[in-house]
């Protein structure tokens, strides 16, 4: 349980959170929905610290905030996108987007349903957690990750790395007429490769 000033930062990193998760798909202007959303991404770590999980918070900000939506930052004003284009055409995946706001809807009903009429069931689910003061949340997470579950670890990075080679093959596309540095043939170079003397007759130029 937590206490009194706990209780206020876990309702007031849980207020702004969702504040700025709304705000991440109501804003007109992109950049500030990036922003809204690295402000939601923050006040999630700082939830995961209060309910122990350090690790998670940690992981949270190093590659979510610290990489991903900073990369979404600078794409979105780097690109020259026609937003505009973008809104016209979101119409057309409005019905769809219903029906799956629909779906998550009624599953967070059928939990939170289940939550309260019988709600001895949270105290019925064994959770296979060490005591913090023989074992820390990290340390447990990593022997999960890399003892219990080696081989799906190691599976789920495989799917990646196969993922990451096959968006770089279909992407690759080799423009014929375009020139590239062969940095083996500048190290290669001499002098005699290097420049091209040429005579020019007395009264003529090139």
């Amino acid at each position: 349980m937590l206490n009194g000033l706990e209780a206020i930062f876990f309702h007031l990193f849980a207020l702004i959170t969702v504040a700025a998760a709304f705000m991440v798909i109501s804003a007109r202007n992109p950049v500030h929905s990036v922003l809204y959303l690295i402000l939601t991404f923050v006040n999630a770590a700082g939830l995961f610290l209060l309910a122990g999980a350090e690790f998670l918070a940690m992981i949270l900000l190093i590659v979510y905030v610290g990489a991903v939506a900073v990369l979404f930052l600078f794409v979105v004003m780097m690109l020259d996108v026609d937003f505009a284009a973008l809104r016209s055409g979101a119409l057309r995946y409005a019905p769809v987007g219903a029906i799956v706001g629909l779906v998550l809807a009624a599953e967070l009903v059928v939990v939170g349903a289940g939550y309260a009429f019988a709600p001895q069931l949270a105290s019925s689910i064994s959770a296979p957690m060490p005591d913090l003061a023989a074992r820390s949340n990290t340390a447990a997470l990593g022997d999960i990750l890399y003892t219990d579950y080696i081989y799906f670890f190691q599976i789920a990075g495989l799917v990646l790395l196969v993922a990451m080679i096959g968006a770089i093959v279909l992407t690759l596309r080799h423009r014929q007429g375009v020139r590239r540095q062969d940095i083996g043939a500048q190290v290669r170079r001499t002098a005699a490769t290097a420049i091209e003397i040429k005579k020019v007759e007395t009264g003529r130029g090139i």
